[in-house]
């Protein structure tokens, strides 16, 4: 009988510590095998008590920065902007980079701090990993701290494909998606492939639903599905009731089958680029 081929993909859950909903959430979702990595925002006060939950974990799945520019953490810390005066300073070139370098030394020790170890990969909230005068900063800083290591940590490529890519999908990847590409190969750090799971964080369950197997259906090997669940709708999170609306669909049979029709496999980001890396298997 021919084996069945799967595609080994990353499913990363954001926003891990945004909120102890989110943080319980993204634990039991890793714990039933519907993860495979989450990045932590380690500006969070509450970084620091949840990353308890993720120790358990510690081997099953890949653990990254979620490097933050846009958060009220971020603005708490006193480097924080607005999503849109983050996107001008980028089309501006204006980011300046010892300030930017600062801020990312910053949050790698935070997060090395609580974690003991570099982080698998790196994503940005708001996909700022991936914008001019951070982007550039990132990789040198991350080439200088890792570079000797074995296994570098990859990073998130926000690129839209496929029908992801409307306008909302567009304008991310236009921030930075081809050169971050180009940039990381030069300084040999592993990228990621596209980017699957953006939506509007509008609509109820259902639609997030039916949204899910398109994705599925047209990822490729090393492509990164993200979400953003949570165990219940925070009152103060612009996107509580979408966290919920994703925890309760990820947690559910539905995506289970989505996943088993569609020949998908949560895997780490090791697996996951190495079968895109490989050749595809001959035709019978």
């Amino acid at each position: 009988m021919t084996e069945v081929v799967q595609r080994r993909v990353i499913v990363c859950a954001d926003d891990f510590a945004v909120h102890q909903s989110a943080s319980l959430g993204i634990a039991k979702l890793a714990r039933a095998g519907r993860l495979s990595a989450t990045s932590a925002m380690v500006l969070s006060p509450r970084w620091s008590a949840d990353v308890a939950v993720l120790r358990e974990l510690r081997g099953q799945i890949d653990v990254g920065l979620h490097l933050d520019w846009t958060s009220p953490f971020a603005r708490d810390a006193g480097h924080g902007l607005s999503l849109g005066a983050a996107m001008w300073r980028a089309l501006r070139g204006s980011f300046a980079r010892d300030a930017a370098r600062a801020v990312i030394e910053h949050q790698l020790d935070a997060f090395e701090a609580q974690w003991g170890a570099p982080p698998d990969f790196v994503d940005g909230h708001q996909h700022v990993q991936q914008f001019d005068g951070i982007r550039q900063t990132l990789l040198e800083v991350l080439a200088r701290r890792y570079g000797g290591l074995a296994t570098r940590p990859y990073l998130r490529v926000s690129r839209a494909s496929g029908f992801s890519a409307g306008l909302k999908g567009r304008i991310i990847t236009a921030m930075g998606a081809d050169a971050l590409v180009r940039e990381a190969a030069a300084a040999q750090l592993p990228t990621a492939r596209a980017l699957w799971g953006i939506y509007d964080f509008t609509g109820n369950a259902q639609r997030y639903a039916t949204l899910m197997p398109r994705w599925l259906r047209q990822m490729a090997p090393g492509d990164i599905l993200m979400c953003h669940p949570a165990q219940a709708a925070e009152p103060d999170d612009e996107i509580g009731l979408a966290r919920a609306q994703e925890f309760g669909y990820l947690s559910s049979p539905d995506f289970a089958q989505a996943l088993q029709h569609a020949r998908v496999r949560p895997a780490r980001g090791a697996q996951a680029l190495a079968s895109a890396a490989a050749p595809a298997p001959a035709a019978a």
